[in-house]
């Protein structure tokens, strides 16, 4: 067990870890060169397109240093802020962490935010300034940052560069002496951390572990603690580039175990696994409850593929345990599940993995966040969709969530951020020099306001140089109001928002001139209204798809072509009344990208 070293790579989005990791790999000969390519272990057809990771991924690597040989199990984490908790729970896997800086960049956000995260979990650090090939790197302004920022020696951090393969054997070293070896006992009662899971349709759900104490073997009958289920141990073995079996494991090692498990509510994250035969007292602490920040209507477009997508997102949870959701049901849209997300990227990313991995159409509703509403009682509850919402008679007030963010940028770009942030009802607490040219801005501002464009205009404003991120801080309480799109007097509840009072008639006016561009032309006239309860604030109508009937009259009177005209408006009357429309898909996605 003195040989094994379990560590993690953390860094911000797009600092190299992927790259970094795919040179550890090859530096160690676990992936043989036919099989190498770049980013090896984004092993999703969607992180290799977009260039990010999504999911964790764990790999087994050999390495022999001085004549000894040792077993290091490596996970690369996603950098993205939306995948934080994927970052968390490899993070309880490990006893050290590399910590990746880009040489050209510096210290960002993330990077940050994921540090503390690892020293709460009292990791060790092992400081690496990535991409020092690079023209533009500036390593002694970086190693000014991280020292100031971990108080370590300028001797500890190692230069390296994922491209080139810089400074990987120093790396592989520092992780073998600095990275203190897994404790636990091989003869204790099995205790086993699940971190991860996954689906495979011949051998149903594998679940991921890492062994805090005890031994497991092939044929061992097993329990898992939360859910109480007992099973037989078919196959265990360790994450290579592929699953390698193996007959026994024994504390601290990480592995999989296969064990025929075919409903995906039996397998949960940061559950517990034992023996039947002699259990462990007590399971393992430190898994918390994932809080979703953004609520969304999921509906499939075919109303019979509601089974399908319920089963669909029961094995997407498996693989993201981010993941919530639970049933609802709307006028518009039929039966479908209020999702948690933990923003709109990972909305995006489920969305898009539900088209291609289960084949499922879906509609998506505008997101939002949950409220806390207090009615005249002095009671408190949770609403998610802006249909939940009271009677606006009995409520007293409305809380809503506020986010502690933290903007990283070059001193340049202030100005514009801090009128961005000040516009979406920011309020700036204080704003520190890191290093140079550049500050960190930290704002207290309102979740449902940064929930939409918030993170694509901090980008272009700072020509993609501002880093983000945040943590839920508390409730405040707000004016808010339920803002509905009537079409022809009918509302459409998929489409309804609660949002402050300041921002509501310029919303709903977007909102009405936006809707009029995509909803196709009828037979008939369509209004398109945005109302406050019973106030319409806005209004655009579509107008009808006309005949002209009056084209065969030559000449005459007049009145043959108003009574051609009295016939045809008649008519559109009729249908008007028997009329439905249909929203399209494109409306739903459009509200969302309101400038």
């Amino acid at each position: 067990m003195k040989n094994i070293r379990n560590f993690c790579i953390i860094a911000h989005i797009d600092h190299g870890k992927s790259t970094l990791a795919d040179r550890l790999l090859e530096y160690t000969n676990t992936v043989a060169a036919k099989d190498m390519e770049a980013q090896v272990l984004d092993n999703m057809d969607l992180e290799r397109e977009r260039g990010i990771t999504i999911k964790s991924h764990a790999i087994q690597m050999d390495y022999v240093l001085n004549g000894e040989h040792y077993t290091l199990n490596l996970i690369d984490t996603p950098g993205h802020v939306d995948f934080s908790y994927e970052v968390s729970r490899s993070i309880a896997a490990c006893e050290g962490a590399l910590l990746i800086v880009d040489a050209s960049q510096g210290v960002q956000a993330q990077t940050i935010s994921n540090l503390y995260m690892a020293i709460d979990n009292d990791l060790e650090i092992i400081p690496v300034i990535n991409k020092v090939d690079l023209d533009s790197a500036k390593p002694e302004e970086v190693e000014d940052e991280i020292i100031d920022l971990i108080g370590c020696d300028r001797s500890e951090i190692i230069r390296a560069s994922g491209k080139t393969g810089i400074g990987i054997p120093e790396i592989l070293q520092a992780i073998v002496e600095r990275v203190p070896a897994p404790k636990g006992d091989p003869d204790a009662p099995l205790q086993a951390l699940i971190f991860d899971s996954v689906f495979n349709p011949f051998r149903g759900i594998i679940a991921y572990y890492k062994i805090v104490n005890g031994t497991i073997r092939t044929n061992d009958f097993v329990k898992f603690v939360s859910t109480g289920k007992e099973y037989h141990a078919d196959e265990i073995g360790v994450l290579k580039l592929d699953m390698a079996p193996r007959k026994e494991l024994s504390a601290g090692n990480v592995g999989y175990i296969i064990s025929g498990i075919k409903t995906s509510r039996e397998v949960r994250v940061g559950d517990t696994i034992t023996h039947v035969n002699h259990p462990c007292e007590n399971s393992i602490e430190g898994f918390q409850e994932v809080k979703p920040m953004v609520f969304a209507g999921v509906y499939p477009i075919e109303t019979e593929e509601f089974e399908n997508l319920r089963s669909s997102l029961e094995k997407l949870q498996l693989n993201d345990a981010s993941l919530t959701f639970a049933p609802e049901s709307s006028a518009a849209l039929g039966f479908g599940f209020r999702c948690g997300f933990l923003g709109l990227l990972h909305m995006e990313i489920i969305q898009e993995r539900l088209g291609r991995e289960f084949d499922m159409d879906v509609i998506t509703t505008v997101p939002n966040v949950s409220y806390r509403v207090y009615d005249k009682r002095g009671t408190m509850t949770e609403v998610h969709n802006p249909s939940g919402l009271p009677d606006t008679t009995l409520i007293e007030r409305i809380e809503e969530p506020y986010i502690r963010a933290s903007i990283i940028t070059a001193a340049d770009f202030i100005g514009p951020i801090m009128t961005l942030c000040l516009g979406k009802r920011g309020e700036l607490i204080k704003q520190d020099y890191i290093s140079g040219n550049r500050i960190e801005l930290t704002f207290d501002l309102p979740l449902g306001e940064i929930v939409i464009d918030f993170y694509d205009k901090l980008k272009s404003i700072s020509k993609g140089y501002a880093s983000f991120d945040y943590h839920i801080h508390d409730y405040r309480e707000s004016k808010l109001v339920k803002l509905d799109v009537l079409l022809n007097g009918e509302s459409v509840d998929a489409l309804s928002t609660l949002t402050h009072v300041d921002n509501a008639v310029s919303f709903g006016r977007r909102m009405c001139e936006k809707l009029k561009e995509l909803i196709p032309r009828q037979q008939f006239d369509i209004a398109i209204q945005a109302a406050i309860g019973a106030k319409i604030i806005a209004r655009e109508t579509i107008k009808a798809v006309r005949k002209d009937v009056t084209a065969k009259c030559y000449g005459g009177d007049v009145s043959r072509k108003r009574k051609l005209l009295e016939k045809q408006k008649a008519g559109k009357k009729r249908m008007k009344q028997i009329g439905r429309v249909e929203v399209p898909q494109k409306a739903f996605l459009a509200v969302l990208k309101l400038d």
